[in-house]
């Protein structure tokens, strides 16, 4: 195999795997799971959430943020991630963009809210592993649909 095609495996490879990163980040964020969320971060890792929440660093600012502020406002959520775009700066390293809608259930209402953002992220590999090292939330939007109740579907 030529060195250029192992580069281009290597980098389709390496998609794969951020794309699953971006991925697990909703999955450990919904389902509350907080192994699969932490396994994301690298232990450095910056999480600028910005306001009305604030930024986090490191494994202790990850596990502030989910169990002191996030989780507690939010009784559910369902995140949807789409457009992502990943471009290598080297063979380690990687920025993405894409965009994320989130409806949810704050634990201090009964109406249903919706949140538009964008996730600005950094990647890196190490030791051959891909995690974020930094992801920066732009949030568009952060609305309530007054009367729009999230419920459970009715089982016959």
């Amino acid at each position: 195999m030529t060195d250029e095609l192992a580069a281009k495996l290597d980098r389709l490879e390496s998609r794969g795997l951020i794309e699953d990163l971006v991925s697990n980040y909703c999955h450990g964020f919904d389902k509350r799971d907080y192994a699969r969320f932490l396994a994301i971060w690298w232990d450095d890792c910056v999480w600028k959430i910005g306001p009305p929440f604030g930024d986090f660093s490191g494994h202790e600012g990850i596990h502030q943020a989910i169990h002191d502020v996030l989780w507690p406002a939010w009784a559910q959520s369902q995140h949807v991630t789409s457009n992502l775009v990943v471009e290598f700066t080297s063979p380690d390293s990687a920025s993405g963009v894409c965009d994320v809608d989130c409806m949810g259930l704050l634990t201090d209402s009964t109406d249903a809210t919706f949140v538009g953002a964008t996730y600005r992220d950094r990647f890196e590999r190490r030791h051959g592993v891909w995690k974020i090292v930094e992801r920066e939330v732009v949030i568009h939007h952060f609305n309530g649909f007054p009367g729009t109740r999230l419920t459970k579907p009715e089982t016959e």
